[in-house]
């Protein structure tokens, strides 16, 4: 009985202490009201913001009770969202639950503005988790100091991540980049402020849901070589297969793949290395998490995400209990709802600083990393993120190598375990170079390294090494340097340019005014140059026996008849007169020369007769001397002329004026000339045009105005129009004769033209007409370069390449490196062709017109020498003709008193025939 009472009285007291230890905590347990706003879609903060209200309940010791009014709303529908906010916060106040904090986890758009709005025009108390830098939450951007105490925004993980793009784009130096990102990112914000004073050119864009090997290609196409893929592991599992599809995994690309997940990063790629970035737990909140993710099933993910908004929210109800504890939140805290609102009445919160309660400590350790509150657009939770480098081989990872890591937040720079290593996983500094193909600056060679060659690419190797950086070749569509229309629309380079699709126009580009108001140019690495006329080299024709075209053929053929026929009939007339010497031989047998007119006689006599050395003796009889008479008087007739005629024909040769300027192009009509379709030549012709006809209309207009007085009108009364019209002419008789399309298509048509004074004539810069007459021995540059202007290399509007491409060229002129280039491509060039001299008879008659005489005299030589050898025969073998020395001649001679006609009998030769 006694045990029963003192056990009865130990069962009271325990009751009794219960009872007591309720009522302190019940004194101590904080309500507080919480407007909780979130989007559609955010399941992430949604589950976050359960397992805080289910960890502060099962956790009395906190002293906080959350009462909680939930609002869902459309991140487009403004409307929407607005009439559900006043519609809870009406029934609020109207159930006196006044709420004391709104929980704003709407990210971004239309959403998270009207919650903004909302809680800045009432003046409630307000922890945002929205995305957005200071200037991009536009509702709260004029705030004053007071409310900055009370509308709290901080930025979740995935606002803070992208930062890390900076500072990889800044450690790398590089100069292009594409960011593509998932629906876990929000990028919107970020277009202008990500990469903003950065000389980076770069495209953020969403990953595409459907090809994204055409989305790779495109951008390909406005090379770029630096790809940044925001997003989750399967989505960037996505992009890099679509990658290796494209075969996009080289050196000349780079590819960094950030993501808020856990774990490591997979794709299907057969040879890939990948910049890796994803955020590390630190070591102090290992338990913390573990207990959070195991003990209250906080297994939402991104694992970063959801304990950022489960911290957000524990920490928001401590804070606002923390503040009604210590009293300073205000007694009589007045609020107004959204009807009475009227722009000018929102409440004032003079007490309220959530700022300052929001960065104590407190005993709840963080899940992931502490939230530090500086000022909406740089508040954030603490964290690091850890860099690798993985390579991926046939679809599965082979190693991953430490780079170092990045503390979360603003202009952070990267901590590096090796600095050096981080070259071996960027691109190479590969600037897409566009150009037209013209000799000798830059043409196709298969055995180069880069398939070109030529002096452009020379100079490009040349400061490729100064400025460590390499290339790639790609010519023009269109082959043009870039015209602009009457539209104002660009072709070519220029237009190749001002698209951002190259980032070096190179070659024979000419710099002109046009051009640098929409591109740059580097200082000139060439010499002025000009337009000048390309034409074909006149051809002297040259013949062995040119001596004989004087005289036409029948002329020859009738002087040789005349010779045969007067030699014939010399001989008929010798043979037939009894006054010759054969017919009477006794007159004649004292006269010292005797010569029997044969036939033989007859035709030496004729040919004789027509060289200064003469026939030598006349035939004795009168006919034969009329004959003769008769012959020389042709003759003489003959060379006269033959030599007159020469003189002329070698006059006649010289007489031919080819085209010499400009000038003597536009005042003939039987050649035809124009530049190229769409060439600078062709721009400079048609502005001259352009610019005579405005002359002349002003002119006109300047004439025929009635205002002018009588002593102004007199001087302007000429009767000559006061300004040439060449140039109108000109650019008349070029659209009439058709521009060429290509240089190849005008080379063909002035080596078609018939002559040098009729054809077809080139106009086009004077480096193009050199190369052209150093490769052909057909061709000619013919007058004086106009128009002249300096090559340069082309750079896109503000880019930072003109101010190194500068230092590098005046770097290669100082060392005469480009005089060297010049003597190599147009000196010594392999191409060059060593043509023969023409023949302008300038400085008399060329061999290969006169040879043929040189010829007559051997053919001569060569009759004589055989006939020689003819009449050793014929008299040798034929006659069977004794040979007799000298010494025998003499004991033959007979004796001084033997009878001359006794010798006669044995003479050694017989009488002649003839």
């Amino acid at each position: 009985m006694h045990g029963r009472t003192k056990m009865r009285k130990i069962h009271v007291a325990f009751a009794f202490l219960l009872c007591f230890i309720n009522s302190i905590r019940a004194q101590t347990t904080q309500n507080i009201n919480v407007l909780f706003v979130n989007e559609e879609g955010n399941l992430v903060a949604e589950k976050a913001v359960d397992v805080a209200l289910d960890y502060v309940k099962r956790n009395t010791k906190l002293g906080v009770k959350v009462d909680m009014e939930r609002v869902v709303g459309n991140r487009t529908d403004a409307k929407g969202l607005l009439d559900s906010l006043c519609k809870t916060y009406n029934d609020m106040l109207d159930s006196k639950k006044q709420p004391n904090v709104v929980l704003d986890l709407t990210m971004t758009g239309l959403a998270s503005e009207t919650v903004k709005s909302f809680t800045a025009a009432l003046g409630l108390p307000t922890i945002s988790g929205s995305f957005g830098q200071q200037g991009d939450l536009r509702q709260w951007r004029n705030i004053d100091q007071n409310q900055q105490q009370y509308l709290i925004q901080i930025m979740p993980p995935a606002d803070v991540i992208p930062e890390i793009i900076r500072s990889i784009v800044l450690n790398q130096n590089i100069s292009n980049a594409a960011i593509l990102y998932d629906e876990s990112f929000v990028m919107d914000h970020k277009f202008k402020s990500l990469l903003q004073n950065v000389a980076t050119r770069h495209v953020i864009a969403p990953i595409s849901p459907d090809n994204q090997k055409d989305q790779l290609m495109n951008l390909r196409k406005l090379d770029i070589v630096n790809f940044f893929v925001l997003g989750s592991l399967n989505n960037i599992k996505r992009v890099l297969d679509a990658a290796d599809g494209v075969s996009f995994f080289n050196r000349k690309y780079a590819w960094h793949a950030i993501t808020q997940d856990k774990g490591d990063i997979k794709c299907v790629c057969r040879n890939a290395t990948v910049m890796f970035a994803k955020p590390t737990l630190d070591n102090q909140y290992q338990d913390r998490n573990g207990l959070i993710r195991t003990s209250y099933q906080l297994n939402a993910d991104p694992e970063i995400a959801a304990s950022f908004y489960f911290d957000l929210a524990l920490h928001t109800f401590l804070t606002i209990k923390d503040i009604i504890s210590e009293g300073a939140w205000p007694g009589n805290m007045s609020y107004i709802t959204c009807d009475d609102y009227n722009g000018k009445n929102t409440p004032e919160r003079p007490t309220i600083d959530i700022k300052k309660y929001f960065n104590k400590e407190n005993s709840e350790t963080p899940v992931y990393g502490p939230l530090k509150i500086i000022s909406n657009g740089l508040s954030s939770m603490e964290f690091s993120m850890q860099l690798s480098a993985v390579g991926i081989r046939e679809g599965s990872s082979d190693k991953s190598v430490q780079l170092g890591s990045w503390k979360a937040g603003f202009n952070n720079n990267l901590t590096l375990l090796n600095p050096q290593s981080m070259t071996n996983y960027t691109a190479d500094v590969v600037y897409r170079v566009v150009t037209v193909l013209q000799q000798p600056f830059i043409f196709k060679d298969e055995k180069a390294p880069k398939k070109f060659s030529g002096y452009c690419i020379d100079l490009i190797d040349q400061i490729a090494e100064i400025l460590k950086f390499d290339y790639e070749i790609v010519p023009v569509q269109d082959g043009k340097f870039g015209n602009m229309d009457e539209k104002g629309n660009w072709n070519g380079i220029v237009k190749e340019l001002i698209d951002k699709k190259a980032d070096i126009g190179l070659g024979s580009m000419s710099v002109m005014a046009e051009r640098e108001n929409v591109i740059d140019f580097t200082v000139p690495y060439y010499d002025l140059v000009g337009i000048t006329i390309l034409m074909k080299l006149p051809k002297t024709p040259t013949s062995l026996f040119k001596f004989l075209t004087v005289l036409e053929n029948d002329v020859w053929l009738c002087i040789l008849a005349a010779y045969f026929f007067t030699s014939f009939l010399m001989w008929v007339f010798d043979r037939w007169s009894p006054y010759s010497y054969q017919n009477n031989r006794e007159k004649y047998k004292d006269d010292e020369e005797k010569r029997e007119f044969n036939l033989k006689e007859c035709l030496w006599f004729c040919m004789t007769s027509l060289t200064p050395q003469g026939g030598g003796e006349a035939p004795k009889n009168l006919s034969g001397r009329l004959v003769a008479a008769t012959w020389w008087l042709f003759g003489f007739i003959i060379i006269a002329s033959y030599t007159a005629n020469l003189a002329a024909f070698l006059t006649v040769s010289r007489l031919d004026t080819p085209v010499e300027s400009l000038d003597d192009l536009s005042k003939q009509y039987k050649i035809q000339y124009a530049p190229l379709n769409g060439s600078s030549a062709m721009t400079y012709f048609e502005r001259m045009a352009d610019i005579e006809l405005r002359f002349y209309e002003i002119w006109k207009d300047m004439s025929l105005n009635d205002s002018l007085t009588d002593v102004e009108r007199a001087k302007l009364a000429v009767w000559d129009y006061p300004v040439s019209d060449k140039y109108t002419k000109m650019w008349q008789a070029m659209k009439e004769a058709t521009l060429p399309n290509t240089l190849d298509e005008a080379v063909k048509r002035v080596r078609e033209s018939r002559s040098s004074s009729e054809g077809f004539a080139f106009l086009g810069d004077a480096t193009d007409i050199k190369y052209l007459t150093l490769t052909n021995c057909d061709l000619q540059m013919v007058g004086e370069e106009f128009s002249r202007k300096p090559y340069a290399i082309a750079v896109q509007q503000g880019s930072p390449l003109r101010d190194q491409f500068n230092t590098a060229i005046l770097q290669l002129l100082n060392k005469r490196q480009l005089e060297r280039f010049k003597e190599k491509w147009w000196t010594n060039n392999p191409k060059a062709i060593k043509c023969e001299k023409q023949d302008d008879q300038s400085d008399g008659i060329s061999i290969q017109n006169i040879g043929g005489v040189f010829i007559v005299i051997f053919v001569g030589i060569g009759l004589a020498c055989i006939t020689l050898a003819f009449e050793y025969w014929w008299y040798k073998y034929r006659k069977g003709s004794k040979v007799i020395a000298v010494q025998e001649a003499q004991q033959t001679r007979p004796p001084k008193n033997l009878p001359r006609d006794d010798f006669k009998q044995n003479k050694l030769y017989p009488r002649s025939r003839f």
